[in-house]
């Protein structure tokens, strides 16, 4: 029998008033009291699951429909953003995945409204849309590496507040997670990729620098939690030192998002029987 949550991810993992990042002990697994091989187990059912669910929600955009579902994913290097993609999305078609990974702005982005981007990029109906980093970065790496004053980014979290109101209203469930890992395991997760000739590509040196900023970054994303986690589009925040924990969380959140759409299957457009008759009637 397929293990379950103790408390649903959606209440144990939902950021509300006085929550405190730095109290979060990024090795816990909040709602859950089985163990790996039962939160596998879990995660293949809920894949089953949703797999089917996304597909009714791919054939509701190709018949015109507007609802889509968009997961942001934020964390500090080595968090899992990749794998989570892998291994959640990974469990359905990918014809209904759009996947946009954020970096540093072009210099046509550049000269661009900073949401201009993010705008673009986001899915159109029937789609689960997937942003691995997202406008964040611009409350984030902006201000923890002072690349803007604070004039300048102080005033976009009131501006992504009504961004998301607007991509809410328009139709798409917006699920934004933070994989919290800690310090001490983004350093040994660094360290298998100095160690693994198959993971030297991983690696990128300006992430040991990003480190030394450590405690900017965690006042930075205490900052958007406190500020932007709203009714319509709240933040979760996943312990994110189990892999496996945080695949079987976010697995859970992408799959309650699309079952609140209660979608069925479009009906059809066109007379079925008289359909059945014109194939039955072909010679061959």
């Amino acid at each position: 029998m397929t293990k379950t949550w103790s408390t649903p991810p959606q209440e144990a993992l939902r950021v509300g008033p006085g929550f405190d990042l730095a109290a979060l002990d990024a090795s816990s697994h909040p709602g859950w009291e089985h163990g790996r091989s039962s939160a596998e187990n879990k995660l293949e059912a809920d894949g089953n699951r949703l797999s089917e669910v996304q597909e009714r929600l791919y054939a509701h955009g190709r018949t015109g429909g507007s609802r889509a579902v968009l997961l942001v994913l934020q964390g500090m290097d080595t968090s899992g953003k990749g794998g989570i993609v892998r291994h959640v999305l990974g469990m359905v078609d990918p014809q209904g995945v759009q996947l946009r990974s954020f970096g540093v702005p072009t210099e046509k982005e550049r000269s661009q409204h900073y949401l201009q981007r993010i705008r673009e990029a986001l899915p159109v109906g029937g789609r689960i849309g997937v942003f691995d980093r997202s406008h964040y970065e611009d409350v984030l790496v902006v201000r923890v590496n002072e690349l803007v004053p604070r004039e300048v980014w102080e005033p976009r979290y009131d501006e992504i507040n009504a961004f998301e109101r607007e991509v809410v209203d328009a139709g798409t469930v917006v699920v934004k997670v933070m994989l919290h890992v800690s310090p001490e395991e983004q350093k040994a997760r660094l360290r298998e990729r100095l160690e693994r000739p198959d993971k030297y590509w991983k690696y990128n040196p300006n992430d040991v620098d990003e480190r030394a900023r450590w405690p900017a970054y965690r006042e930075a994303y205490q900052a958007v939690l406190d500020r932007t986690s709203t009714e319509h589009a709240p933040w979760f925040v996943v312990p994110a030192d189990s892999k496996w924990y945080a695949r079987l969380a976010v697995g859970a959140l992408v799959l309650d998002a699309v079952e609140s759409l209660g979608l069925d299957w479009p009906p059809a457009d066109f007379d079925v029987e008289a359909e059945k008759a014109r194939l039955d009637a072909q010679p061959f």
